[in-house]
């Protein structure tokens, strides 16, 4: 008598790609693995074409810690925060109507990549980042004007990344580097 047939392995979809590749830069932005292993992981993560792949690809690596998250939201009006702030793992925006102002200069990070995502009807926002900081702008979308951004020629090592996702509608995002 014969095994019945195991099923096939499950095929590794492109957002199952996306994923594990954030979770290898995360790790590598922690110092949990090398710049070289970084890559070569990169590496098996892109050419993977199942799910236990994904898995090999990232074995030994840290439980994913989902750190905090936090909200900020109102219907009209501005939304502020400035001065010595905490700026929790992933941060939420909701604005339908009025400015967003968030000044992350003099802020407390509480990891060293920061997720925010923004999500504006209308009105205008402006986020003033540390000097030293790497800035990530692919997940954002916007329907009206184009973001205003212009990233500094060098930044200092050990700077926070803050990627910035979301949706813009009818207003304008313009980001800038602190002076000191």
């Amino acid at each position: 008598m014969t095994s019945p047939p195991k099923d096939p392995p499950s095929p590794a979809g492109e957002s199952d790609r996306d994923s594990a590749v954030q979770r290898l830069q995360e790790a590598y932005v922690e110092g949990h693995i090398s710049h070289e292993e970084m890559d070569e992981r990169l590496h098996q993560v892109l050419s993977a074409e199942t799910h236990g792949e994904l898995v090999t690809a990232l074995a030994s690596l840290p439980e994913e810690n989902p750190g905090s998250t936090s909200t900020i939201a109102a219907a009209s009006g501005r939304i502020r925060r400035r001065g010595a702030w905490r700026v929790p793992r992933v941060l939420k925006v909701d604005s339908a109507l009025g400015r967003v102002h968030l000044d992350l200069s003099r802020a407390l990070f509480d990891s060293p990549v920061a997720d925010i995502e923004l999500n504006l009807g209308t009105g205008r926002a402006r986020i003033t980042v540390p000097r030293d900081a790497v800035v990530d702008l692919e997940g954002l979308r916007t329907t009206w004007k184009d973001t205003r951004y212009r990233p500094r020629r060098t930044t200092g090592p050990g700077g926070p990344v803050i990627r910035i996702s979301g949706t813009m509608g009818l207003g304008r995002l313009k980001i800038r580097h602190a002076r000191r």
